[in-house]
């Protein structure tokens, strides 16, 4: 028996921990394993849905890393690790799924996965071949996956985030924030924002054509490309990579993963890693538009993400009265103003013809 494994997570008032141990302990080498938890950690404290557990199994070290999910999205970051990457060749860049199992009630879905330990993608003390590892991969999965047959049942299961997230994150938020109802101190702050999405409404033509023009081919993005979500881990002779935290998986143009990658960068450091980008996907035969036009696309991308968090402080404020909305609002209307061009060129572009 492993010792411990009947007090996993108590006190954290979790749902499904009786089917959650039970998968643990068939894991682990089933009723005739002997071993102990040594060690649970919260990775995600805000949410309490992340765990790091260590034991010792038959003398041997074991980690975990535990995720609790919403049934959507564990059927999407599934569908990643069996059914997707596996189809391009890339089963072994995934987050390394070991297991999951649902809360008889469907309320959720527990995963537990391998522990890749401190690997993670290091963007403050730039490291060139690790960089060069991680865009690599990057570049390999949206080539491999740029018209791909899945690509139907990746957006049904994740979504579109091309023309349409921008569009749609653009119209949900104007409608929300018509709804709420600003006290004196916060009518100013509400104008204001109003005037930056109706002006992305208005750009909707000119943006959907440089995408059109400009943004190559839909292939499967992961949604999420922090650094943190890139594991550059050392094997023999080589560095292999892993991305992790497949939660937003979609659809759409990779200036859209780009656009998240390459902003956790010093801007001084941007335009070579996309120039390793660009050498990567010309092996596919892709030719990058021009630093300026990449702007354009990747500030589309921006916009249609700070749009969307407009939309629930806003759906806070009209549904629940929430007395933290409008400083949520405040913050954001803070990222539009202090959004700037992704990589450094001679002329903005808005200055360029479309």
């Amino acid at each position: 028996m492993i010792e411990g494994l009947d007090k996993l997570l108590e006190g954290h008032d979790q749902l499904g921990l009786g089917e959650l141990r039970g998968l643990l302990e068939e894991l682990l080498g089933g009723c005739a394993a002997e071993g102990r938890l040594i060690e649970q950690h919260m990775l995600q404290p805000r949410s309490a849905r992340v765990f790091r557990l260590r034991f010792v199994v038959n003398g041997q070290a074991r980690a975990m890393v535990l995720k609790r999910l919403k049934p959507e999205i564990a059927q999407r970051s599934e569908l990643v690790d069996k059914r997707w990457l596996p189809a391009v060749g890339m089963s072994q860049h995934g987050p390394a799924l070991l297991g999951s199992v649902a809360h008889r009630g469907g309320n959720c879905v527990w995963h537990v996965y391998s522990d890749l330990g401190q690997h993670e993608l290091d963007t403050r003390r730039i490291n060139r071949e690790r960089v060069r590892a991680a865009v690599e991969l990057i570049a390999k999965l949206h080539t491999r996956f740029a018209r791909h047959a899945l690509l139907g049942e990746a957006r049904l299961h994740g979504g579109d985030l091309g023309i349409h997230y921008y569009h749609g994150n653009v119209r949900d938020a104007i409608y929300a924030l018509e709804a709420c109802q600003p006290g004196p101190q916060h009518t100013q702050l509400r104008s204001r924002l109003f005037k930056r999405l109706h002006g992305l409404h208005r750009e909707l033509p000119r943006r959907a054509q440089a995408l059109e023009a400009w943004g190559g081919p839909e292939t499967l993005l992961h949604g999420d490309l922090w650094a943190i979500n890139i594991f550059v881990i050392p094997a023999a002779n080589q560095l292999h990579v892993r991305l992790i935290d497949w939660d937003h998986a979609a659809v759409g143009p990779a200036s859209y993963d780009l656009s998240t990658f390459l902003l956790r960068f010093p801007a001084q450091e941007r335009s070579w890693v996309m120039d390793l980008y660009r050498e990567e996907t010309s092996r596919a035969g892709w030719c990058l538009p021009s630093a300026q036009r990449l702007n354009f696309l990747f500030e589309t991308a921006e916009y249609a993400r700070i749009a969307n968090r407009i939309i629930w402080p806003a759906i806070a404020l009209v549904q629940d009265r929430a007395p933290w909305a409008w400083d949520t609002l405040a913050e954001v209307d803070q990222w539009f103003e202090n959004l700037e061009p992704v990589l450094a060129c001679e002329h903005e572009m808005h200055s360029a013809t479309i």
